[in-house]
């Protein structure tokens, strides 16, 4: 089943401030390993100018650094980055606030309100386990409360904004003096949270409850494959099993995000002033409806680069 509260914290890079309401990530220890195989492509724009698209996972481990050579050589060939929220954005003390005041409850009603009796019963036993009041919870959105539970579960096995490829990128940025930008805004961000239906919310919960119940599996199948560099898997338990099981959410979080973001990118591929990194969350490159394909379709020549990938049969 679709875990939708992970999807959205693969999907959205606000919802990374809120690793820190729910529980910081446990330390983990470093390890040698090779570097994660990058969802990189490079799309050939006029003039000799490229765009590099690169597909991140917004709460990583320490053990994922090393990036591999391709991203760095992506990084060094560009002027400029651009990723979902600019850099400001996400380093603003008041982001988690702004995401704390979408959420409170204004209509007089409280979160046990919109719940069964089953998931309320649920949701008193986690915050018991987590040491967490559930009077702290009791007036806010079911969106909230279900993507803090995902976002905890996954904090539990070391998963870290802070560790994220974006964080990571942004710093590297600033030491190396290259401009950045954000794609969209956060209130933009805090909208579509915030936008979601009543049933979509109370899903979300569920489902993280359910989550948080079963353990790990799901979080650390879609972030294996992210260090594979696997797109099938990731298309198939990310985007497939979203647009399937949650139409509307899907089309307003990755098609509409998406369609909007090809005008700002097309001006960097068309005027000659050289190469970009973008780097946005995995789910945005991924099938007919991800960015890849929608520049592909427009006619320009886009190509994977992937130095540790196996040639596809032909």
């Amino acid at each position: 089943m679709t875990r939708a509260g992970l999807l959205l914290a693969t999907t959205m890079l606000l919802v990374a401030p809120l690793a820190a309401i729910a529980r910081q990530a446990e330390p983990v220890a470093k390890a040698a390993q090779a570097p994660p195989v990058p969802l990189l492509w490079k799309v050939s724009g006029a003039q000799g100018s490229a765009v590099y698209l690169l597909g991140s996972f917004h709460m990583l481990k320490p053990t994922d650094y090393p990036v591999s050579a391709d991203v760095d050589a992506a990084f060094s060939a560009s002027r400029r980055l651009l990723f979902e929220l600019s850099p400001e954005e996400m380093g603003s003390p008041q982001l988690a606030t702004q995401m704390l005041q979408a959420a409170l409850r204004r209509d007089g009603r409280q979160l046990k309100d919109d719940l069964d009796d089953a998931t309320w019963q649920q949701l008193q036993a986690w915050a018991a386990d987590n040491n967490m009041p559930v009077e702290r919870l009791a007036g806010l959105k079911p969106w909230f409360v279900g993507l803090t539970i995902s976002i905890a579960q996954m904090a539990r096995q070391g998963l870290d904004p802070q560790s994220g490829l974006d964080r990571h990128l942004m710093e590297r940025a600033a030491k190396a003096g290259k401009p950045t930008d954000g794609l969209e805004s956060a209130a933009a961000q805090i909208s579509m949270l915030d936008g979601m239906s009543v049933e979509e919310q109370r899903q979300l919960l569920r489902e993280a409850l359910e989550q948080a119940d079963e353990g790990d599996a799901q979080s650390r199948r879609l972030h294996d494959a992210w260090r594979r560099g696997d797109d099938g898997v990731l298309w198939r338990d990310m985007a497939a099993q979203m647009k399937r099981q949650y139409p509307e959410l899907y089309r307003r979080i990755n098609v509409e995000r998406n369609d909007a973001w090809l005008p700002l990118l097309q001006p960097w591929l068309q005027q000659g002033q050289g190469d970009t990194l973008v780097v946005v969350g995995a789910l945005h490159l991924l099938g007919s409806d991800g960015v890849v394909e929608k520049l592909r379709a427009r006619g320009y020549k886009v190509e994977r680069i992937c130095s540790a990938c196996k040639p596809a049969k032909r």
